[in-house]
């Protein structure tokens, strides 16, 4: 399977074997449209992973590395938050084998950068990022230094640790500890395994919607709620269904509504402001840490795929997410305040538009309770 990386601004293409995390011009890389066949029948039904659709995944096909890297990510339970209302419901990805959705994306990007020989990688991350690439990355045999804000939650430090990866704390802002992993990258003391830079990591998030699609039997849902910092799973969603929807195999994309943290929404203000971009902000301090990303690199790629499926981007009331969470709790989902920040915000919505969908609506479950306090 031949693939290369294009660049989202210039267009220009590079070698996936040069091992770029960017393009001489500045821009982020995207991965080339490839060529793959899937439908129903090239689901693997005996493999309990997200591998069962490796069919549409930008693996070779002689390649079998992911075996020995896999912990049976994926295929994450469905069901009703409550149960009169069985179009509500809750994709349960916490229960990932680092409990949060990133191990999605860091399977697929750590058995890429495996088939391409490399030896170390680089990530930061507010946690559940930088948890998913160590964990993968010490079963793929690779050295793994992590870079995370001074704010991020120990329990998530000490799981980091635990996986193998040297830990850097970093005194400052989301955006200063990004800053420093990139210096360490040019300075070339290893790969950069980001789940903003690199493209691979969408590959992994988009595996959400080929199990919606199957665990649905090909139903659409109406919408899906998704939180947005960096874009991982909004993105993710969007390439899968994009996908599904080229294939033939659905008759439309599900409408996305993202939600950020009111304390920090440099893309919801791009949004109601009708910009194709996005502009740095200032994180006046949230308790999702997870969307709290005051400069998101691939900002103008969110707006442009909320967009096209006619979705919108909304907000979550810092005073909201405690009661949030509580709610969750009471119905037997113990949930990090990330994913309660993105029940806030569609709560909050549903009152404000007297919203009755009519379809299904998902909305994931996107990191354990037991990763914070």
């Amino acid at each position: 399977m031949e693939m290369k990386y294009v660049c989202n601004e210039c267009g220009k293409k590079y070698d996936l074997k040069s091992l770029p995390f960017r393009c001489t011009c500045g821009g982020l890389l995207n991965l080339e449209d490839f060529e793959f066949q899937f439908s129903n029948k090239d689901i693997l039904k005996d493999e309990w992973s997200l591998f069962r659709y490796i069919k549409a995944l930008p693996l070779e096909n002689n390649c079998n590395l992911w075996k020995d890297i896999s912990m049976g990510e994926g295929l994450t339970p469905m069901v009703p938050l409550n149960n009169d209302n069985p179009n509500l419901l809750v994709k349960l990805d916490y229960l990932m084998p680092t409990m949060s959705f990133k191990d999605r994306g860091a399977v697929i990007l750590i058995a890429k950068a495996k088939e391409l020989g490399v030896k170390k990688v680089i990530q930061d991350s507010s946690g559940n990022a930088g948890t998913s690439i160590a964990a993968y990355a010490h079963r793929a045999g690779m050295a793994c230094d992590i870079y995370v804000p001074q704010h991020t939650s120990e329990k998530k430090i000490k799981q980091i640790s635990a996986h193998g990866a040297v830990v850097h704390v970093v005194k400052g802002s989301r955006e200063d500890t990004a800053r420093a992993a990139l210096a360490a990258v040019e300075r070339g003391d290893g790969f950069y395994a980001s789940h903003v830079y690199n493209p691979f990591f969408y590959q992994g998030t988009k595996t959400y919607a080929y199990e919606i699609y199957e665990q649905l039997k090909g139903e659409v849902p109406e919408v899906l709620i998704i939180p947005v910092g960096n874009g991982t799973l909004v993105l993710g969603a969007y390439y899968g269904f994009k996908e599904l929807f080229n294939l033939g195999l659905i008759s439309k994309i599900p409408k996305i509504i993202a939600v950020q943290s009111q304390n920090c929404a440099p893309i919801y203000k791009s949004f109601i402001e009708g910009k194709d971009y996005v502009q740095e902000t200032v994180n006046t301090g949230t308790l999702a840490e997870g969307i709290a990303i005051a400069d998101p690199k691939r900002g103008k790629q969110i707006l442009s795929a909320v967009r096209d499926t006619q979705g919108e981007i909304i907000t979550a009331p810092e005073d909201d997410i405690p009661k949030a969470r509580q709610y969750l709790a009471e119905r037997g989902f113990y949930i990090e305040p990330t994913t309660a920040a993105t029940f806030a915000g569609y709560f909050k919505y549903v009152k404000e538009n007297n919203y009755h969908p009519e379809g299904k609506v998902i909305i994931p479950l996107c990191g354990s309770g037991l990763k914070t306090d």
